[in-house]
């Protein structure tokens, strides 16, 4: 009598269930599939595969943005009126976004390794399309209104390109044990060809990718220029509300060279320190002038300016996150803290014997010193005693005439150009935003004896990058990160970066043509299986998956013995 062995054994697939599951909501075995994946799902994983990686740039660009939170802030606050941190909504539902994408891609790539059929639930899919929509809703948005800080991309590249690469060259050899058990499996030509195609394209445009990463970083050590000089921008504005006493003071105990200033105009001629248009922001104008709070903050004295409270903003609004830090004897000296004067400032770096950075703004029209405004502030700065060649004149407006009152004065355009047009204007210095100036201009116009100031510069990562570039100074909001990098966080020898570079492709190489070898090994060992030598394996009670998936193609191609068709 013969004893018929069961084709196949079911047995708990806890792992599988999961993953088709929570992919597609399909728990049951009988809901599951080895059949290809129709056009309408492969649609759907090329719109999940796209939406993942827009949404992995937008992460990226709000990561390496930390740097300029604050500018960002600001911009929304000059077109609402109203103050609030809106990078933290932006933050918390871009990671959560990439969160849910990164999970769906992961399971995705665990079905096609399984080979179980791509079957998207419609809640992911409703999920995919939200999280496509709002990604580029925001790219429209931040390109509208902040439109220069897409070059945090290729300033940041920069400085973490090397890294990148290593991780994507990582991602990708890892990615070959898929390929190469996909090429494997297919009985398929042309499916094979574009796959490996494909995957050898991209594996190529990596391995050739350091051809097209330049960083200043990337250089002899001895040729390292000394460490960029600090100028606190209106003082230590993290530390203390800006443009104020105490905030200056805090950024003199931080190692800087010089302090930066905001200069207005108060209506009956008196400079004193102001960022905003308004006064709404930094003081309590709301609370004494309610009916004024609106009007431009050079219609008010100075006698009404110094009634103003200029630091409890600071300790409601909390805009850099450092209050709660603060002692309460810190929070008492802030919030008595009030609207500060150029005379005041300029005594305090006269004691201090550091230089000064004046950027002024000048009155609107109508303003009885809508044209003295320049000799207004010139006259401050000459009154006060400070040495000529510690004040750095930012200011186009009469500057011929500043030239002839006070010739010492460092003359600093705030505009790129030649270096023949800022000679021939008696420039000695430019003041720019950091994505302005590249090294190679940073080098230009050194080499002219033409100094190069770049703002706003607040993370390591950047000021490391600008020191690289040769940067003689930077003007910062958060000096006492600054002082802590005492040197570049990393710097290498174009040969130390070669042998980096090549050592990694010929790992990754090796590591691709390996497991191409091996999964071609192991399904041609599948193959020469008979369908005796697979019915007797049946029997087994942890059989591969690959031995099933042949069991299945033997019996619909008519081949399986008769005495092993009888099932569980």
């Amino acid at each position: 009598m013969v004893k018929h062995q069961p084709l196949q054994v079911y047995e708990r697939q806890l792992c599988l269930s999961c993953l088709t599951g929570i992919y597609g909501c399909r728990w049951k075995r009988y809901q599951r599939s080895h059949d290809d994946t129709t056009k309408w799902e492969r649609l759907w994983s090329m719109i999940l595969f796209g939406t993942f990686s827009l949404l992995l740039v937008w992460f990226y660009f709000w990561l390496e943005a930390h740097n300029d939170y604050n500018e960002f802030n600001w911009l929304l606050y000059n077109r609402s009126g109203e103050w609030s941190d809106g990078t933290v909504p932006i933050l918390a539902t871009t990671a959560a976004g990439f969160t849910y994408l990164a999970l769906l891609m992961i399971l995705a790539l665990c079905h096609i390794a399984v080979g179980q059929q791509l079957n998207l639930h419609w809640l992911h899919k409703i999920g995919v399309t939200i999280a496509l929509l709002t990604t580029i809703t925001g790219v429209i948005y931040v390109s509208q209104i902040w439109c220069e800080e897409w070059d945090i991309i290729s300033v940041s590249l920069q400085a973490t390109g090397p890294f990148l690469h290593i991780g994507a060259l990582a991602a990708i050899t890892a990615l070959a044990w898929l390929v190469a058990g996909q090429l494997a499996r297919s009985e398929r030509p042309r499916f094979q060809v574009v796959v490996a195609l494909l995957y050898l394209a991209v594996l190529l445009g990596l391995y050739m990718a350091p051809l097209s990463i330049s960083s200043p970083c990337i250089m002899q050590r001895d040729g390292l220029k000394a460490r960029p000089a600090v100028i606190g921008q209106r003082g230590a504005p993290m530390l203390a509300p800006e443009n104020t006493l105490l905030s200056f003071q805090k950024a003199l105990h931080m190692n800087i060279v010089g302090l930066q200033a905001d200069v207005a105009i108060s209506l009956d001629g008196v400079p004193f320190l102001m960022r905003d248009r308004t006064l709404r922001r930094t003081t309590d104008v709301r609370r004494l002038f309610p009916e004024r709070q609106h009007d431009d903050a050079s219609s008010f004295n100075w006698t009404d300016l110094r009634t103003l409270n200029a630091g409890r903003w600071f300790l409601q609004d909390d805009p850099y996150w450092t209050v709660r830090r603060m002692s309460e004897q810190q929070r008492r000296l802030v919030g008595n803290q009030t609207v500060c004067s150029l005379e005041q400032l300029l005594q305090l770096v006269l004691r201090a014997n550091r230089s000064i950075l004046l950027t002024l703004h000048r009155p609107p029209q109508g303003h009885p010193h809508h044209l003295s405004w320049v000799n207004l502030t010139l006259a401050t700065v000459l009154q006060s005693g400070i040495a000529q060649h510690q004040v750095v004149w930012a200011v186009d407006w009469d500057r011929e005439l500043v030239k002839q009152e006070v010739p010492a004065f460092q003359q600093t355009s705030m505009r790129k150009q030649p270096v023949e047009a800022l000679q021939q204007d008696g420039v000695s210095r430019l003041l720019l935003r950091y994505n302005q100036a590249t090294a190679q201009d940073v080098r230009t116009y050194t080499a002219s004896n033409l100094s190069v100031t770049l703002y706003t510069v607040n993370e390591p990562w950047l000021y490391s990058l600008l020191w690289c570039s040769g940067v003689q100074s930077v003007s910062s909001e958060a000096p006492q990160v600054l002082k802590k990098v005492l040197s570049p966080l990393w710097l290498m020898s174009p040969h130390e970066y070669c042998l980096i570079w090549v050592t990694t492709d010929l790992v990754s190489f090796a590591l691709v043509l390996g497991i191409f070898v091996f999964q071609k090994w192991k399904m041609s060992g599948m193959r020469s299986y008979n369908p005796e030598q697979i019915m007797l394996s049946a029997a087994v009670r942890r059989s591969s998956r690959d031995v099933n998936i042949m069991k299945e193609k033997l019996i619909f191609s008519g081949k399986m013995p008769c005495a092993a068709v009888t099932t569980a």
